[in-house]
């Protein structure tokens, strides 16, 4: 694959790196809000509905209810990486914004060929995001337009996704929204942008074998 194209990926592969699969159990102690990102709400209805669109596919991907055990199993922290993912594009939305970086939808549809093309047509790719990122076919586009945002931020700061001027960017952002996670999902390190997990009252860690559990 192309550098610029490997580069571009590297974010979303970050986004799901693994975290221990813990479930809630008892009242919820913050109830309504799953995060609150520059003083707007991410809802616990719109984190299990993300959720919810994920699992969806995944089921629709598999034949029968063994092999979506299997996927279960494999995704076990989803919704913390769900709303890992939900607070990251608003940070690096944030962070484009403030770089002066826009992306225009002939971009993403480019981008989006030159993807089917290398994974052999659009289902395919759909179906590679899905497994590789958790990403549905329905916030393909949309998480093609964030990749992108993040490789102009970096080809402006003269760096690239990996590289600590890059993700400087993103923590000065996190910053300024003032991120606040339900303890119930973990908390945000804004020198990392990154979720973190936090052991509270009223979590407890679950097997992979019952991971398809809410979380």
């Amino acid at each position: 694959m192309h550098r610029r194209r490997r580069t571009a990926l590297l974010l979303t592969a970050v986004i799901a790196a693994a975290a221990p699969v813990l479930t809630a159990c008892g009242n919820d102690a913050h109830p309504g809000a799953a995060a609150v990102v520059g003083g707007q709400r991410i809802t616990v209805s719109q984190l299990e509905d993300r959720v919810e669109e994920v699992r969806t596919a995944q089921r629709e991907a598999v034949d029968g209810d063994a092999q979506y055990r299997q996927v279960i199993a494999r995704t076990g922290s989803l919704t913390r990486d769900t709303l890992h993912t939900m607070v990251l594009d608003r940070v690096l939305h944030r962070a484009a914004e403030d770089a002066g970086v826009t992306v225009t939808r002939k971009e993403v549809q480019r981008m989006r060929s030159g993807l089917e093309e290398q994974a052999g047509g659009a289902e395919a790719l759909e179906t590679a995001w899905l497994q590789q990122y958790g990403i549905p076919p329905l916030r393909l586009e949309e998480n093609l337009r964030l990749q992108l945002e993040a490789q102009k931020l970096a080809e402006k700061l003269g760096t690239d996704t990996s590289r600590p001027d890059f993700w400087k960017a993103l923590s000065d952002a996190s910053g300024k929204l003032d991120i606040d996670l339900n303890p119930r999902y973990g908390s945000w390190d804004v020198e990392k942008s990154s979720r973190v997990d936090g052991r509270t009252p009223w979590l407890r860690e679950v097997t992979a074998g019952r991971a398809d559990q809410p979380a």
